[in-house]
């Protein structure tokens, strides 16, 4: 059953929402959120067993016990509410790149996260919730980012629009993109993924061809293609930036805005809510509180004060019925805004510090610093088959560090042994052939200073060498 029955009416409802202000978000996510919790304890035999000792009756938010990645994905047969699907079928499904926004089961759309938290997800959208997020980003982002002018731009140039990211599995970057590309034969063209794992001046050369009219991508990349375009060898004029992923620092949004000179807007999504949140002119992060909520909590998953940094943040996502996600640990650090934000939206404030990952700086064959992006290179690593997690350190001008923990079952000689053949055959790809790869006998390590696991970072050392 749809909860809407058009994406028109779904835009029509966000409309009157934001309108009615605080009452009617607080209202209709209060009302979203008792019918996901009857779904759940009904649909799925994971959240059955898991509230079977909360009253039928009269429970709140704060009642439900917290849930993570590695519990959900253990239990992903009996998570999930549709019996056709299981994480077996749905591993084959995504095993296969030609298959990437192909309709899973007819009905939904898969993705796949990158593990930033050391563990990789699963995650499934049903067609609701693929019409809502359609609908947020026609009746909200796009109301919000863009003007009369703006959209002038976009029409001169055929509203292409270019997504830099990660590619060759089921990422939600690049699967958005497609998905969209796939829906509208007449406008295919004007949608296209470009891959950040390609050598630099490919990238920017195909970048120069396809001349976007919006351009989205990591914070890195976009930075990256800053100094590119800065330097004249990019040559973009796009109407619109966007970016996410990363965390994004104020001096690396100066730098990016400068270079190509237009606005530079931040989405705040994950592969588990696909639009959580989006900037305003006032470089605030606002909800879609009436789809989405997100506690910001303490260690103790107690709630963290307005203005106060969270030790992590607790999702629900409202919209998606078939893999339902309540009160789930999504790791980032989320401060509220205490007071409604100046831009005048009565959609809370936020600013989040997730994913902050490091660029590489490498000595090349021929001598010069090269830069790699910390997804491109960590995305080599990942696709390595037997390999739980992965940390590359780099370690001096021409050396990585590669610290791996390896599946239970699977032979660490081999999948060291192709690990650093794929890694290898990459660094040849972006002229750095040069660099020593070193065996690290210690696992993976959490960093105690970012909430997230940095997957690929800079030894401080070198760092301080910059």
């Amino acid at each position: 059953m749809e909860i809407f029955p058009s994406i028109w009416g779904i835009s029509l409802d966000l409309w009157h929402a934001e309108h009615e202000g605080p009452e009617g978000l607080r209202r209709r996510q209060n009302g979203r959120f008792a019918a996901l919790l009857a779904h759940a304890r009904g649909a799925s035999r994971f959240y059955r067993r898991l509230y079977q000792h909360l009253p039928a009756d009269g429970v709140k938010l704060h009642d439900l016990p917290v849930v993570t990645k590695p519990e959900l994905m253990e239990a992903f047969d009996d998570w999930v509410t549709d019996p056709r699907i299981t994480r077996a079928d749905v591993e084959r499904f995504t095993e296969d790149p030609s298959l990437i926004a192909k309709p899973y089961r007819d009905d939904y759309f898969v993705c796949m996260s990158s593990g930033t938290t050391g563990i990789p997800g699963l995650f499934i959208y049903d067609p609701d919730a693929i019409n809502m997020y359609r609908a947020i980003a026609f009746a909200r982002i796009e109301h919000t980012w863009l003007g009369a002018s703006d959209w002038l731009h976009m029409a001169q140039r055929g509203f292409r629009w270019a997504g830099v990211f990660g590619t060759g599995a089921h990422y939600v970057g690049a699967g958005w993109i497609e998905l969209e590309r796939q829906r509208d034969a007449f406008r295919a063209g004007a949608f296209r993924v470009f891959s950040v794992q390609q050598p630099l001046n490919e990238l920017v050369a195909d970048l120069n061809s396809f001349d976007p009219a919006m351009l989205t991508g990591y914070p890195s990349a976009l930075e990256l293609l800053a100094d590119e375009q800065i330097a004249g060898r990019l040559e973009l004029r796009p109407a619109l930036l966007e970016c996410g992923g990363e965390t994004l620092s104020q001096e690396s949004a100066e730098r990016i805005t400068s270079a190509f000179g237009c606005a530079l807007r931040n989405i705040y999504s994950a592969s588990e809510c696909l639009t959580m949140a989006f900037s305003c002119d006032q470089n605030w992060l606002h909800v879609n509180s009436d789809w989405v909520i997100l506690e910001p909590v303490n260690e103790d998953h107690r709630p963290t004060a307005p203005g106060e940094p969270s030790h992590t943040v607790l999702l629900t996502n409202l919209a998606n019925r078939v893999q339902p996600i309540i009160r789930y640990d999504l790791g980032d650090s989320v401060l509220v805004r205490p007071d409604r934000c100046p831009c005048g939206s009565p959609l809370p404030g936020i600013r989040v510090a997730g994913r902050n990952d490091d660029i590489l700086r490498l000595l090349g064959v021929d001598g010069n610093i090269l830069k790699v992006l910390p997804l491109a290179i960590g995305t080599v690593i990942e696709e390595t088959p037997g390999i739980h997690r992965s940390q590359l350190i780099q370690t001096g001008p021409d050396t990585i560090r590669l610290r791996l923990d390896i599946k239970d079952g699977a032979d660490s000689e081999t999948v060291w042994k192709e690990a650093t053949e794929r890694l290898k055959a990459y660094l040849v790809t972006q002229r750095l052939a040069n660099v020593a790869l070193l065996r690290a006998s210690e696992p993976p390590e959490q960093s105690a200073r970012f909430g997230k696991f940095r997957q690929v970072l800079v030894d401080p050392m070198i760092a301080g060498q910059r």
